[in-house]
């Protein structure tokens, strides 16, 4: 059965490489003090690389928590070879390898992949077109200059609103890790980041093109102390390179509708969030005016069939959506054919 891979808008990148994927690997939370430290100390072991804590306040209770996975088997990646500096290619050997099936992945100047098919030389096979559309360069190098500030005209208030409508659902998890899916050229990578409300950003898209789009307006942010937290990867949304049980909050920023298989991408969402975890995503709903047109639903299928996305026709979708992939508490904030969603993890 061939595997649905999922484009979406956005995408990680890992910066510096040898500290924030090191931090994905193994990440030791200040329990107590509900802060995550680190250090730039990172040493690999054959299990996994661990990063040393440094406190200066009193002893906190640390938990040591696995992040990266084989998209394969699911379960934990190690260090093969390790970079020595801030940024190495994958010449100078970045590698790492799942601890059962020994797959290996490698990384380069801008991201790692994790993707199934990552390191293939011969095999390809043919993309959605919204899958196609957004790995290539013009449109990846279009999408932060115009292309998605025309969303206003569907309703989408703008990211900075966005991104503050966003902060309101993903209250109950501040301070943990968040996964940025279909994150494009990393528009809200950036301000996750920035804003200094998580332990660890995970910029994540299955676009090549988009994540060095993503790694090269990191680089271009002036006064921004936080880049060591950001991680870009490339991944397929339907095959998530993590823990089950293992990301605080998953935001997908004007993406469902380009996933060729929504429920595949929400079902690994809900996998790899943990208990009391949160999804917070945005998306078009064509509703209202739009349900009056005659033989709509047949028009969609027909639509689906040729763009490999997805066109939404209610609320009650959506939240059917997330209820089948075992979230709970589903809300929403609509602004004509905008939607805001967010729906979690139920807690144990």
């Amino acid at each position: 059965m061939p595997m649905t891979v999922v484009s979406g808008r956005f995408s990680p990148a890992l910066l510096p490489i040898s500290l924030s994927i090191s931090r994905l690997l193994s990440v030791n939370y200040a329990c107590q003090r509900g802060v995550v430290l680190f250090s730039r100390s990172v040493h690999a072991t054959s299990a996994s690389a661990s990063v040393e804590t440094n406190l200066s306040v009193d002893p906190v209770i640390e938990k040591e928590k696995n992040i990266l996975a084989c998209p394969i088997c699911y379960n934990s990646l190690s260090w093969i070879s390790q970079p020595n500096g801030l940024l190495e290619s994958t010449a100078s050997g970045t590698q790492l390898q799942c601890n059962t099936c020994k797959k290996s992945y490698l990384g380069n100047e801008t991201h790692l992949d994790l993707a199934v098919a990552s390191g293939s030389r011969q095999y390809t096979e043919p993309m959605p077109l919204s899958t196609e559309l957004f790995r290539t360069p013009l449109v990846s190098f279009l999408y932060e200059r115009g292309w998605r500030q025309n969303f206003i005209w569907g309703g989408f208030p703008g990211p900075e609103k966005e991104f503050e409508m966003a902060k309101d659902y993903l209250k109950p998890v501040l301070g943990g890790n968040i996964i940025d899916a279909s994150c494009g050229s990393g528009m809200f990578s950036r301000l996750f980041a920035r804003s200094e409300l998580f332990s660890q950003v995970i910029a994540l898209d299955y676009s090549e093109n988009m994540l060095r789009q993503c790694y090269e307006f990191l680089n271009q942010e002036e006064n921004f102390t936080n880049k060591e937290k950001v991680v870009l990867v490339r991944a397929d949304i339907a095959r998530l390179p993590f823990l089950s049980g293992s990301v605080d909050a998953v935001h997908a920023g004007a993406a469902l509708h380009c996933w060729p298989s929504p429920s595949s991408a929400v079902a690994e969402i809900s996998r790899v969030l943990r208990p009391g975890g949160v999804f917070v995503a945005t998306t078009f709903i064509y509703d209202g005016p739009f349900s009056f047109i005659p033989f709509l639903k047949n028009i969609r299928q027909e639509v689906m069939r040729y763009s490999g996305g997805h066109i939404f026709l209610s609320e009650r979708e959506l939240e059917d959506l997330c209820r089948a992939c075992g979230l709970v508490g589903f809300t929403r904030v609509r602004n004509g054919p905008f939607i805001m969603l967010s729906a979690t993890k139920p807690s144990r």
